[in-house]
């Protein structure tokens, strides 16, 4: 019935879907198996792509030759610049999605993309020989066989849905769970464990007072994600989100709940995400505070349904509803669906390979949050990741593995391998040490000629990089040997509060200036609009960055070149630490487990000192 295929990917979310593009684009015959073909890419939580470290990430994807920027573009209802109030490093794009348009775009793009095949049916278990994952069972009981196994299940892995007392069986609300890949793979000796996470009550949009809301508007210039060409929408067409809160009163609501809430009576066993907690756990944690933010979100252009981004919450429906019509805003709300708690499966990552490719069976990787992530972004950025290496490893090719000085995501994926985690992980910009390197604008500029040599990353893509690269270096040089009077710019800098120039000076020192912009000083007058006038937006916002921030850049670079010893120290696959003396207990137990790639990524292992790291540097010189 079925071929026999290079790359079999179990689950269409986020991971999967990313999983499967890239390594059908890269050459691999791909089967794509979900449970439900109506639900290919469902953003099951939050219709929202990009924030804080997310939007960098989610560039890095589109750099690659990933499909996520485009088909957040394509869907956008909202675009938002995050953190322009501070440094480049900290800029994070932002997108309100509509929901239906976002799932619609995907799938297309994946039906329009060669090499992949669809099924719909659950995975019950990998077929394994010899220790290397070579295919499927499915619940039907066909076999489809394959060279290399890519897992992104989600929260489907024994999942279970809790509202309040109510307990049901799902991996999403009104979706059946997903069972027998866990069981199977524990007994061959894997470890696995239990995570949680949640989602807010939809309401319906027709019921709320805005006037009662503080008005949440879009930018008034959309960026987006992709670096391609791609469709936007204009500014003047978005759809505006709302700002309201919680207070006092919808607290102590929510608290006649807590002796039926499925969290604080234990029946609840896995952690949930620290940084995205839910209503009852914020009120709970934080009981001096008398109100909490929550922003009222649109989920399409076509809808009245209203995601409440804040009030994410396992409480019984009926205190959820009470709470609610207390918030303002929100007194006369009509719920179409409650919110819920979702526990599942998933195994620790400290299992898996720089490639994603697990250390017990060959060839079987994992992707999303069956690793322990939470979020679009994350699962995404793995599966892609995953899809690239799984092409890699069938066709006998060398592994494609990010260090942390070169990606957000290969910052995400040191964490999970070296470190591993307890609780749903999120990606922040604070985890990045070299986050001035790892920049939103700059995505395109450290990853595409990578992707590009590897068979991803479109000549399309190559191109605009070389164009950019020239337009700045040309920009560069223009504004090293444009020298500009006070009276030509001077009007410009009363606009900015910035001191008046009392003689010419290059412009090159004058984009120094705190505030000063490239593209506010073409308008200002002909003189730099005729000298930068043939350059890009892009190129010229990338060249201001640049030099504003060169010696922040530097030291940066000088960081990493560093930390440069540690990482290129390989550390054998068969080596016996047993044999190091001196070494910790932890570090020794930790070392053994992990058995870390690097001297850099056993510096990063939880628990593991420097001595430890600098004793088994000297062993491993002798």
């Amino acid at each position: 019935m079925f071929p026999n295929y290079d790359v079999i990917v179990v689950g269409a979310g986020h991971a999967g879907c990313e999983a499967a593009a890239a390594a059908a684009n890269m050459g691999s015959k791909v089967l794509l198996i979900t449970m439900n073909m109506q639900t290919i890419a469902q953003m099951s939580c939050n219709p929202a792509m990009g924030g804080i470290a997310k939007g960098q990430i989610v560039r890095e994807i589109d750099a690659l030759g990933g499909y996520s920027g485009i088909v957040s573009d394509a869907s956008t209802i909202q675009f938002r610049m995050l953190n322009r109030s501070k440094g480049p490093a900290m800029w994070s794009p932002r997108t309100q999605n509509d929901r239906m348009v976002f799932a619609t775009k995907w799938r297309e793009m994946l039906e329009e993309t060669p090499n992949v095949d669809f099924y719909q049916d659950m995975v019950r278990n990998i077929i394994i020989k010899n220790g290397v994952a070579c295919g499927v069972v499915t619940g039907l009981g066909h076999e489809v066989h394959s060279k290399a196994v890519v897992v992104t299940s989600g929260t489907f892995l024994n999942g279970v849905i809790h509202i309040g007392e109510k307990q049901i069986g799902g991996g999403r609300i009104s979706e059946k769970a997903a069972t027998g890949i866990t069981e199977q793979l524990v007994a061959l000796g894997m470890e696995s464990d239990r995570l949680k996470t949640g989602t807010p009550p939809r309401v319906d949009g027709r019921s709320l007072d805005y006037s009662k809301m503080e008005e949440q508007a879009g930018d008034d210039e959309i960026v987006g994600f992709s670096y391609l060409d791609t469709p936007k929408i204009k500014p003047e067409q978005q759809r505006s989100c709302h700002i309201t809160y919680t207070s006092q009163e919808v607290h102590d609501i929510l608290k006649t709940g807590f002796d039926r809430s499925p969290m604080f009576q234990g029946r609840i066993e896995g952690r949930g995400p620290r940084y995205c907690p839910s209503i009852e756990d914020k009120i709970n944690r934080f009981a001096d505070r008398d109100r909490h933010q929550l922003f009222v979100e649109p989920e399409g252009w076509n809808t009245c349904e209203i995601y409440v981004n804040g009030f994410s919450t396992s409480l019984p429906e009926d205190v959820q509803v009470k709470a609610l019509k207390s918030v303002p805003g929100f007194e006369n709300c009509r719920i179409f669906r409650p919110g819920y708690a979702i526990e599942y499966d998933y195994f620790p990552p400290t299992q898996l390979t720089y490639t994603l490719e697990t250390k017990m069976i060959q060839n079987l990787f994992f992707a999303g949050q069956i690793n322990g992530t939470t979020g679009y972004e994350e699962a995404a950025c793995q599966g892609l990741m995953a899809g690239m290496n799984a092409h890699l490893k069938v066709h006998h090719q060398e592994p494609f593995i990010l260090k942390r000085n070169e990606a957000y995501i290969g910052v995400l994926i040191d964490d999970l391998i070296s470190k591993g985690t307890d609780e749903p992980y999120r990606m922040f910009t604070s985890r990045a040490e070299y986050r001035t390197l790892l920049r939103q604008d700059n995505a395109d500029l450290r990853l595409t000629e990578m992707s590009n040599k590897l068979g991803l990353a479109s000549d399309e893509r190559m191109d605009k990089v070389n164009l950019k690269n020239k337009g700045v270096s040309d920009i560069k040089l223009v504004i090293n040997e444009l020298w500009i009077d006070p009276e030509d710019i001077n009007p410009y800098f009363e606009t900015i509060n910035s001191a008046a120039l009392v003689e010419k000076q290059k412009l090159s020192k004058i984009i120094l200036r705190p505030n000063a912009s490239l593209l506010d000083m073409m308008k200002m007058g002909d003189k730099i609009q005729n000298a930068l006038v043939d350059f890009t937006t892009d190129a010229i916002e990338q060249t201001e960055i640049q030099v504003k921030y060169e010696r922040y850049i530097e030291k940066e670079q000088e960081l990493v070149d560093k930390m440069s010893l540690l990482e290129n120290m390989m550390i054998p696959d068969v080596f016996d630490y047993d044999k190091v003396q001196a070494i910790s207990s932890e570090a020794l137990q930790k070392f053994k487990k992990i058995r870390p790639r690097t001297l850099g990524q056993a510096s990063r292992i939880s628990g593991v000192n420097p001595s430890d790291v600098q004793i088994l540097m000297v062993y491993m010189g002798r």
